[in-house]
């Protein structure tokens, strides 16, 4: 079982930035991936980024250039850093983990995912 537990959202004004947080607790095996996913009201759940166990990132093209996926192995983290927001940014961002990666053929598609934390708003002002 594993545990995520989101932070660092709030509301910014656009071109602003922020860092996101996603601390990891229980049993989590070295070979992961975990994700950054979003959702804004009425709207469906969108993959923003990913890291596999190698390193590798994915992003969306809408945050490319932008954003910043990372991990912390040693704290056991994930963040997001955001730079040059815009108000479309705004959504309840979740981090996610499969604790195998080899099962995510699609590093943005949530349904890869087992884990799930509770998220953190992020809003962006015009």
């Amino acid at each position: 079982q594993v545990k995520l537990v989101e932070s660092g959202g709030g509301s910014v004004q656009a071109g602003g930035s922020l860092r996101l947080s996603c601390r990891a607790s229980g049993n989590s095996h070295s070979r992961n991936c975990m994700a950054w996913f979003r959702r804004a009201p009425g709207q469906e759940r969108e993959g923003v980024a990913a890291v596999d166990n190698t390193g590798h990132t994915t992003y969306a093209d809408s945050v490319k250039g932008r954003f910043k996926i990372s991990k912390d192995n040693a704290e056991n983290t994930l963040y997001l850093e955001m730079n040059s927001l815009k108000p479309e940014d705004s959504a309840m961002y979740y981090c996610a983990i499969e604790e195998d990666v080899v099962r995510v053929r699609s590093p943005l598609v949530g349904g890869y995912y087992h884990y799930w934390g509770q998220g953190t708003q992020v809003t962006v002002s015009s």
